[in-house]
């Protein structure tokens, strides 16, 4: 025997001859078709191997299966299928030896009848399709199941799940962006419904939220092994919700297992009709039919899954079994008076569709190739006439050509047109026409792809949402940067952060907060509602700031009512814009004295002062003003506006904040705002001098900055290291005093380490000739050298 050739795909198929050294085969003819192959020219591969077969006494299988690759290869399908006939009446075919055949079907059926859909990938391994439009997903669609939105959860990148999803598949990343997730076992009290969105979708979907509560008690129930109670579970939820692709799906499937394929077949092929280019709807019903022993309809979908999915190699294999079982089915145990006729009686009908579906057939196999070959794969109107009911039990052949029968038999299990075709699956309900998307697509009409997804959306009942819903329990207005609390309620941002500048507990239900424990991948999990806090240090909740807004709810707010939400944002805007006015309302810390160019630590701890310096960051001022405290007007009034550099946040919401000096104001009024001091202010500049007062002022500059820097060199070391490591080192003297409106640095830094009272500190500060500055540091550095011990 010649040695097998197995290719797919391009590459040479070769089937070993029953008698490579027969009388009338020429072995360089066979080299000159294998060589035509590898070329691509079938045709000359086709008259080499029928010229062969021609010389031969008795037919040779392997050149008879070499003929019929060629011909299926080349697009000649009816040729084709009496070549294959030939040799199934000499032995067996198997499923190994059909691929070329499914795979020009599936091409022709794609290429010409589907528009050249482009296909998506596949799951060889578990045979199941893996379709990107499985379910066409909208905003309130979980991005894991693809189905709504049960109990949503949302988590901490802010993106909502099914609570389910997310406890049934626990993942490391988010199944939308890929943020790192936390671990449930790692949080106190697992996943936890989002109560504002619950509420939502209850209401705008309340029928399609309740099939989805039968639809998941069924699947649990599924999973039990309780099969019956599970199916009237699904039962209940397809009644409510109809449409759902996956629910259908999941039920055939449920069937399936429960042998019920006669359901199963039912339920596919509604599937069908609502999603006709869906493969995974077509491999469904396959399976079903297969199941149910209804090979011939069976083949017809496992073509159509390889014609919507080329690349789907396993569901081609299954195409082959099935093709090779109808071939068997035709001619194992039929008694055959001569080679010619194979077919006889009513072996036929189990193959024969009714005249009408032949008839169906012909504007696909019409256009399967170039002219040449258009009436290849055809079935003309008389042979269609020839064929009986559509009863199978009752249908009888005709006499005529039996080669021709046999063709015609084989071709009465292809799939049908989806093409404008009306497509009637038999005993599963009514038809409904495939209307495959054209090529280019006209301005004013829609494909029926496009139809389906669109069908499928869910429509918002804007009618049901109210304004109300979505208002934040706090503020009282509508939601602004809405975020969640690991309990499950909804806040704004701004509105979450004061409340918890005074307690960590959640304001509605009071579970604690801070008791959300990060992974062990060091990811601090706040809530599965959409808080993020990623720290180096701390444990708990509290020790950052970054919050991750819930993203579904951002876009329900912006799409459905948008109005209202540019309201609120203008209101908050306005806000903004008034807080970083730093003339007209600069807030104030009342704590001790700070001097220009100085860093000042601030180690912050009261609420109105948490809120102070958030805002002070939020509005992208960073600076706030410094005064000591006032018996009678609540602060002094002179200050030093502080920079803020750096914020540092602690478990229990304290923050250490690295500021520093940057200018002097004065006081014009006082105010408050939600409990911390503000001001009206002024800023102050040292006055300028000229000519001869410039020449005595520079003399005292030099003249003082050489008294305290003696002054300093001649403290103990300890006391040194000390200034040393709070305030650094003496700034070198300037050689132009005026240069800044403070005037120079190393005067502050002075005045920040000499044993002054707030007082005497402030009294200086407030000064705005650097003269009376300089003379007012003599007499103190006189004073301390005078008094230090010696």
């Amino acid at each position: 025997m010649e040695t097998e050739v197995r290719a797919h795909q391009g590459e040479l198929f070769v089937h070993p001859l029953s008698d490579p050294k027969a009388a009338g085969i020429c072995p360089e003819m066979l080299e000159v078709a294998e060589e035509a192959c590898r070329a691509g020219d079938f045709n000359l591969a086709v008259e080499i191997y029928s010229s062969q077969l021609a010389d031969l006494h008795q037919p040779d299988r392997g050149l008879c299966l070499r003929k019929a690759d060629s011909l299926a290869r080349a697009g000649r399908i009816s040729e084709a299928l009496d070549a294959y006939c030939s040799a199934a009446r000499l032995c067996r075919l198997r499923p190994e030896e059909l691929p070329f055949l499914v795979e020009t079907i599936a091409r022709t059926l794609r290429e010409k009848e589907l528009g050249g859909l482009n296909g998506h990938g596949s799951n060889e391994e578990d045979g199941t399709a893996v379709d990107g439009d499985e379910e066409p997903l909208d905003l309130f669609s979980c991005r894991l199941c693809r189905s709504l939105l049960y109990e949503p959860t949302t988590v901490e990148c802010g993106h909502t799940f099914c609570k389910r999803c997310l406890e049934d598949n626990p993942a490391e990343d988010c199944g939308s962006c890929r943020q790192k997730l936390n671990k449930i076992d790692a949080l106190p009290n697992g996943r936890r419904l989002n109560v504002v969105l619950g509420g939502l979708l209850d209401k705008l979907f309340g029928s399609e939220s309740k099939g989805r509560k039968f639809w998941i008690e069924g699947e649990v129930l599924w999973k039990k092994q309780n099969l019956p109670a599970a199916l009237e579970k699904l039962n209940a939820a397809v009644d409510l919700v109809p449409s759902s692709g996956r629910l259908l799906c999941q039920r055939a499937e449920l069937n399936m297992e429960m042998k019920n394929f006669g359901l199963a077949v039912q339920d596919a092929s509604s599937l069908c009709r609502m999603k006709p280019f869906w493969t995974k709807a077509h491999y469904l019903r396959a399976t079903a039919l297969r199941k149910a022993d209804r090979n011939d309809e069976a083949f017809q979908e496992f073509l159509m899954c390889a014609a919507l999915k080329p690349d789907w190699s396993k569901v081609k294999l299954e195409a082959q079994k099935v093709l090779s079982e109808l071939f068997s089915s035709v001619f194992e145990n039929e008694e055959m008076p001569t080679p010619l006729h194979p077919l006889q009686g009513g072996l036929t009908d189990r193959l024969i569709k009714p005249a009408a579906l032949l008839r169906s057939l012909s504007p696909l196999t019409q256009r399967s190739g170039s002219s040449s070959q258009a009436s290849e794969f055809s079935v003309t109107a008389e042979s269609s006439s020839k064929l009986s009911s559509p009863s199978p039990s009752n249908s009888d052949a005709s006499a005529g050509d039996e080669s021709t029968k046999t063709r015609n038999s084989i071709l009465a299990a292809l799939p049908l047109p989806p093409g404008g075709v009306k497509r009637k699956y038999s005993g599963d309900g009514p038809s409904a026409t495939l209307n495959p998307p054209s090529k280019v697509h006209k301005s004013d009409e829609m494909s029926s792809v496009q139809k389906a997804t669109v069908g499928c959306t869910r429509v918002v009942p804007t009618n049901l949402l109210d304004s109300a819903d979505l208002e934040c329990s706090l503020c009282m207005r509508l939601f602004y940067e809405p975020v969640a609390t690991p309990c499950g309620h909804t806040f704004c941002l701004k509105c979450l952060e004061r409340c918890m500048d005074h307690n960590p507990n959640c304001p509605l239900c009071k579970e604690n907060l801070s008791e959300v424990r990060r992974s062990t991948q060091g990811v601090l999990q706040a809530s599965q509602c959409g808080i993020c806090a990623i720290i180096h240090m701390s444990l708990q909740y509290l020790a950052t700031r970054g919050y991750s807004k819930t993203l579904l709810m951002e876009e329900v707010l912006q799409r459905f009512l948008a109005e209202e939400l540019a309201e609120r944002k203008k209101i908050h805007e306005e806000e903004m814009k008034e807080l970083s006015n730093l003339n007209q309302e600069v807030p104030i810390f009342v704590c001790t004295t700070a001097f220009p160019t100085i860093p000042c630590p601030l180690h912050v701890f009261e609420p109105r002062y948490r809120l102070m310096i958030r805002r002070s960051m939020e509005t992208g001022t960073k600076q706030f003003g410094m005064c000591i405290a006032d018996d009678l007007k609540g602060f002094a009034d002179y200050g030093c506006m502080l920079q803020v550099r750096d914020v540092k946040f602690f478990p229990d919401g304290r923050s250490v904040v690295d500021t520093i000096g940057v200018s002097r104001f004065k006081v014009l009024s006082h105010g408050q705002r939600d409990g911390y001091h503000t001001a009206k202010i002024e800023y102050l500049e040292d006055r300028r001098v000229e000519a001869e007062e410039l020449v005595e002022l520079l003399k005292m500059h030099d003249s003082v900055y050489e008294q305290a820097s003696g002054w300093f060199t001649s403290l103990k070391d300890n006391m040194k290291s000390q200034i040393l490591s709070h305030f650094g080192h003496l700034p070198s003297k300037d050689s132009d005093p005026q240069a800044t409106p403070s005037g120079p640095a190393w005067c502050w830094w002075l005045l920040a380490v000499l044993p002054l009272e707030n007082r005497a500190q402030l009294t200086i500060l407030a000064m705005t000739s650097l003269k009376d500055r300089l003379i007012a540091i003599r007499r103190v550095l006189i004073f301390v050298t005078r008094k230090r011990p010696r």
